[in-house]
């Protein structure tokens, strides 16, 4: 009976050994910190992109807008959509939608392009940010999550501020389509090094097939 006891007792030690809490938080804060980043880097640039695709700025704002809108459709459905496929699953497909949406508004010709990438982006972004927050939860004991938190805090406080001074920095210096590019690097690097780390919680039961969507977008 003890060594049964002891062995069981040594599986989640052994889990919580392999897996660094801090690296998770490093990972879902930084994730978190390009989506909040997002929201407000391209505000300044819309001079240069409105005159690089030859439109006006009170179309080019629609980069903008598009986004925001796309953020805030998404997060009622967060919590059904990651019941249903899985945190870990939803969270990896909304960082590589991210990525590769990125990718294609730094590339795009027209404005018109752009705003359906824009759109995918704040998908994929606002999809991003709620999951990252459980998945801190889980990462830390009762006792450290507040500092897990703190970090996470800090991230989404600070990239607001910082999105527009690298957005006109990247915009007189590089090119305004680098206010995009940049995301893509970065998240590559968190999508080769999340699966290692970010964990699926054991599912409750009827959590996957409970609930609707509007049930799960009141959290």
């Amino acid at each position: 009976m003890s060594a049964a006891v002891a062995r069981a007792g040594a599986l989640p030690a052994a889990h919580g050994a392999a897996t660094n809490p801090w690296v998770i938080a490093v990972l879902v804060a930084g994730a978190s910190f390009m989506e909040t980043l997002d929201s407000t880097i391209a505000n300044v640039v819309l001079p240069y992109i409105a005159g690089g695709m030859g439109v006006s700025e009170d179309e080019a704002s629609w980069v903008v807008t598009t986004y925001l809108v796309a953020n805030a459709i998404i997060v009622t459905a967060t919590s059904f959509l990651a019941n249903r496929l899985g945190r870990k699953r939803f969270f990896l497909i909304c960082l590589v939608l991210f990525t590769v949406s990125s990718l294609m508004c730094g590339l795009s010709a027209s404005l018109e392009s752009m705003l359906v990438f824009r759109l995918l982006q704040g998908f994929a972004g606002g999809g991003m940010v709620p999951v990252a927050q459980s998945i801190l939860a889980d990462a830390f004991p009762p006792e450290k999550r507040a500092q897990g938190f703190a970090l996470f805090g800090v991230a989404v406080v600070v990239a607001p501020v910082v999105g527009p001074t690298l957005g006109g920095w990247l915009a007189d210096n590089v090119a305004w389509s680098w206010c995009f590019l940049i995301n893509v690097p970065v998240a590559c690097s968190w999508r080769w090094r999340s699966p290692r780390s970010c964990t699926s919680p054991r599912p409750q039961p009827g959590s996957a097939g409970n609930g609707s969507a509007n049930q799960a977008g009141s959290t």
